[in-house]
């Protein structure tokens, strides 16, 4: 009868300790902090959307010649070449054979010849935005008409992979105010391209004809 009471007395204890150690357990656990979530990444903005173009911007008053006055680039090929750059004109057409896209000639100078670079600008359907397809969709170059009076200068926004390069032209070459070239550079300035980032083309001395041997059609570097 006595170990009968023994092992009734033990299991009892075992008992007790097996829910005490349960209650220790639950009681002392401690829950896991939940994960937080990542924030939400801002949807990425390319810079030349946040320029917007000129509004009712007539592309048929664009044609004709301008004469490229100055830039601003981070472009390496005038970083390292921007004392030397080539007096540079551009004209805007309208090919006979499509009424969504411009023809675009630049002449300029390479190696002391004339040389003129073809170009085909597709429309958009926002007036004052144009593109300019690469060999793939992501080296295509967004171009967008930032101000223009279409009598006197232009200013265009060229922007390729995410980087912008803003350039001022002129119906000629002496009838720009000091008041348009310091509002130039304060545009410049807004895409955080200083003074250091600024190049003044030469306004004497264009092409005039040129070798047909030398007429190609090519992607500016710049």
């Amino acid at each position: 009868m006595a170990g009968v009471w023994k092992c009734t007395l033990t299991l009892a204890l075992l008992m007790f300790v097996c829910l005490w150690g349960a209650s220790e357990a639950v009681g002392g656990a401690k829950s896991r902090p939940r994960p937080k979530r990542p924030p939400r990444k801002k949807p990425k903005v390319d810079p030349i959307d946040l320029t917007p173009p000129q509004k009712n911007v007539d592309i048929q008053q664009m044609t004709g010649r301008w004469y490229l006055l100055n830039t601003a680039s981070k472009c390496s090929y005038l970083i390292n070449h921007g004392t030397k750059v080539e007096p540079t004109v551009m004209t805007l057409t309208f090919p006979p054979t499509s009424d969504q896209s411009v023809l675009v000639s630049t002449k300029t100078r390479h190696n002391h010849q004339c040389w003129e670079i073809l170009q085909m600008y597709n429309l958009t359907p926002t007036p004052g935005r144009l593109t300019l397809p690469g060999s793939r969709p992501e080296l295509n170059t967004d171009i967008v008409i930032g101000e223009t009076d279409y009598n006197s200068y232009a200013i265009m926004y060229y922007q390729k992979q995410g980087k912008i390069t803003i350039k001022l032209y002129g119906r000629s070459v002496d009838n720009l105010s000091e008041p348009m070239l310091t509002k130039f550079e304060q545009l410049a300035e807004k895409q955080a391209l200083g003074l250091a980032f600024l190049f003044p083309f030469p306004t004497y001395s264009h092409c005039g004809d040129v070798d047909q041997h030398h007429k190609i059609n090519c992607v500016p570097t710049c």
